[in-house]
């Protein structure tokens, strides 16, 4: 089998990850923060470690703003609707995943109001768009670093330095936004976490939103924001999404003001937030520029062969990275998507969850096939897919 469907979740992952899951799952571990007893306490030992690995590989100095979530989407989720309020406005880019669109549309419905800012163009007209569709109003601006179906990135350093500016303009500045009318940058970095570098500090992101299994290589079920300082400052101060136990000030009917708590409702799983370290520690190791050079490779190879087959059509091909997205004329993605996986290729075909970003990329309505890799995919792989492919397509 040829697995190209790591956009969606990578496999397979380091070895390391999936021994740390089974030890933690037939170890002795119990519930994380409720309790002083030995178990306990070393499932809240794993999950200070990873929130550590975290927080300084995306150069937060304080492993406390980093709330673990089940995947990107809680993550997005609570970040976009903890910084809302009647009344505000919303910017989110062309290309953004469901998990943004679908919670600034239902939050259109409460008097808060969405606009769509370009993607797949220039930097500066990017930057342009952006300050043609602010107003006083706007409270948040989400980006997507990386999008799910193609090479395509925004560039969070320049949108970072803008909401700065602005912030100064409304002189909130970068400390506490309590009573004040501050812009808040939230980053998704499902598709980029693990293969490029970012720091949050130098972007001024305030909420940096991630998947766990994807480019973290750690397993389904773990995701988390890191908060910027500007925002853990005044944590008590941001809409909480989800009530419940926390393992403090328990006779209090609000969540607790402080980061993590605030937003970790419920039983952490431990096994999850345990291996995603091992994940982590693999990414370190290898070094995300090098993960994003192979797969860059990889989708280079790639895209070069399908230009060459006749009635192929790639997106974006100008914008190399480690998914590839692309139809061919007299089949639908997902009759394409079919005959591949009968000779044993994983890929995705439709919309990915991703309506905008085939918008902007102007994919049929049935929408198009995906490839995505991974630093474990090979060039025999692509040459494998290639041959199969043109075989599909005669």
């Amino acid at each position: 089998m040829i697995y190209f469907d790591n956009a969606a979740t990578s496999w397979p992952k380091p070895p390391e990850v999936y021994r740390e899951l089974l030890g933690i799952v037939s170890g002795e571990y119990g519930n994380p923060g409720r309790g002083s007893h030995r178990m306990a306490l070393a499932a809240s030992e794993k999950i200070y470690d990873c929130r550590c690995a975290v927080a300084e590989m995306f150069g937060s100095d304080h492993p406390e703003n980093v709330v673990f979530t089940y995947n990107d989407t809680y993550a997005l989720n609570i970040a976009i609707k903890a910084f809302s309020r009647p009344g505000c406005g919303i910017l989110i880019s062309g290309i953004e995943h469901n998990s943004v669109l679908r919670p600034v549309a239902a939050l259109s419905k409460r008097n808060i109001h969405y606009s769509i800012y370009k993607a797949g163009v220039s930097d500066e007209e990017i930057i342009r768009d952006i300050k043609r569709l602010i107003t006083p109003k706007t409270r948040i601006i989400v980006a997507n670093h990386g999008s799910n179906i193609c090479g395509l990135r925004l560039p969070i350093e320049k949108i970072g330095a803008l909401v700065k500016e602005i912030n100064s303009r409304r002189g909130s500045g970068n400390s506490s936004v309590r009573g004040k009318n501050p812009l808040y940058f939230v980053v998704d970095s499902a598709q980029t976490a693990g293969c490029a570098e970012i720091n949050i500090q130098k972007c001024g992101i305030d909420a940096l939103c991630s998947a766990g299994h994807k480019g973290l290589y750690g397993p389904q079920g773990s995701g988390f924001i890191i908060f910027g300082d500007k925002a853990a400052s005044s944590a008590d101060f941001l809409s909480t999404v989800i009530e419940g136990g926390s393992g403090v000030a328990s006779i209090d009917l609000n969540m607790p003001s402080a980061l993590p708590e605030r937003f970790e409702a419920g039983t952490m799983s431990t096994p999850a937030i345990g291996a995603l370290k091992k994940g982590i520690d693999f990414v370190k190791l290898r070094g995300a520029e090098e993960i994003y050079a192979h797969e860059c490779a990889l989708g280079k190879r790639l895209t070069e062969m399908l230009i060459s087959v006749r009635n192929t059509k790639v997106y974006m091909p100008e914008r190399i990275g480690g998914t590839v997205l692309f139809n061919y004329a007299d089949m639908s993605s997902e009759q394409l998507a079919g005959e591949l996986e009968k000779a044993g290729i994983c890929v995705r075909a439709g919309l990915h969850c991703a309506p905008l970003a085939h918008k902007t990329l102007g994919t049929p309505e049935y929408g198009a096939v995906r490839v995505s890799f991974s630093i474990f995919n090979t060039r025999n792989e692509v040459d494998s897919f290639y041959r199969v492919y043109s075989n599909i397509v005669k």
